[in-house]
């Protein structure tokens, strides 16, 4: 199969690499749509210990079930399927509560570190367990459905933060999830969002998607937030 492998640090390859086939409790998904994290430009760079080429990069993806691994129930090739990219143990006392973040057995798609090397999804195909699966109406575009991983991080920070209908909202730095936040909170009802950053084109999206915004440059922040 084909795949972007990051050789070198700055240097990714295109090319053929061992086809994979999944295990049992895996399918294999055909890679349709994958975002580029922050965390992937950081292993491109070299900057980040945790992505040691060569390896096949990227995360935040979506496709279709090519086809099931042994043992796979409840799930039929062809559907659409996004997946959580953090892949738990399943078994131990804090994946069976609901905190897989926590397992100490966790591997990440597109990581490779001192303790594993996990192939990610810049490629035709990857391996996921099925039990990370998640299923995508057929509306949802999958270059939309790429987005799903950054947008549950935005919803979880806003129902971390308790945010009331009539609450003011601060949204420091307007990237890709501060945009992201910035639509959760107006969705939740957040009548008064504020976005700060000091990238001028930044600003300009966060009031398209409906945020008041100050330059973080500007000796005014905290005036423009407590008017």
């Amino acid at each position: 199969m084909k795949a972007l492998t990051l050789a070198a640090p700055g240097q990714l390859e295109y090319g053929d690499v061992s086809t994979i086939e999944p295990c049992a409790g895996e399918v294999l998904v055909e890679v349709r749509a994958c975002g580029i994290c922050g965390s992937d430009v950081h292993g491109l760079d070299g900057s980040t210990g945790r992505r040691r080429p060569p390896l096949v990069l990227g995360h935040e993806s979506a496709g279709v079930i090519a086809r099931l691994g042994p043992g796979v129930s409840g799930w039929s090739e062809g559907t659409r399927v996004t997946f959580d990219s953090t892949i738990s143990c399943g078994r131990c006392r804090l994946c069976l509560i609901g905190q897989v973040n926590l397992c100490d057995e966790k591997q990440v798609l597109g990581v490779s570190c001192e303790d594993y090397l996990k192939d990610g999804a810049f490629a035709e195909y990857v391996a996921v367990p099925a039990r990370v699966l998640y299923h995508l109406p057929e509306d949802l575009s999958f270059e939309r459905a790429v987005l799903l991983e950054p947008l549950s991080i935005a919803v979880h920070a806003v129902k971390r933060a308790g945010i009331l209908a009539d609450d003011t909202a601060v949204v420091v730095g307007t990237g890709m999830v501060g945009l992201l936040i910035v639509q959760v909170l107006r969705a939740y009802g957040c009548q008064r969002v504020i976005g700060v950053d000091i990238d001028p084109g930044r600003l300009v999206l966060a009031e398209k998607f409906g945020a008041k915004t100050v330059s973080g440059n500007s000796e005014f922040v905290a005036a423009f937030v407590f008017e």
